[in-house]
């Protein structure tokens, strides 16, 4: 008569030790992978926090713009000379151009804090990971 069937698990654990291969702990994999998710949530929460704060900065840049348009409505008069209305509006277009250029760099500089912040967390994760596995391979035999 044949010998009782083994089942899988035990087929595998048993070529496993013949091989020599270590034991996996399922704890310290599972706790290994929680960090990972972690890192990632804290990584995307970096992220949405930088995008909501470029969202109000692009609300703030719109609202100075709506209300430098309504002064220079409000202050213009028709009439005058050709050269009072052009050094107006090149006033105005100068006026603008800085507000621009300072929106796009304050935009950029927040862009670059949140994907930064986003980084090195990730970054983080990854050296940690790093060395609970190298510790991990060290305690071996």
């Amino acid at each position: 008569m044949a010998d009782s069937p083994q089942n899988v698990t035990d087929m595998f654990k048993a070529f496993g030790e013949r091989l020599k291969v270590p034991s996996l702990d399922m704890t310290k994999i599972m706790e290994h992978h929680q960090k990972n998710l972690e890192a990632m949530a804290k990584s995307w929460q970096a992220m949405a926090g930088g995008a909501g704060e470029v969202a109000q900065k692009q609300r703030a840049i719109l609202e100075a713009a709506m209300k430098d348009m309504a002064e220079m409505a409000q202050s213009y008069r028709p009439g005058g000379s050709p050269q009072d209305v052009m050094a107006k509006q090149a006033e105005f277009a100068k006026k603008a151009m800085e507000a621009a250029i300072a929106n796009t760099r304050d935009i950029t500089e927040l862009v670059q804090k949140s994907s930064t912040e986003a980084f090195r967390i990730v970054q983080d994760r990854m050296k940690e990971s790093y060395e609970e596995i190298r510790a991990t391979v060290e305690k071996k035999p």
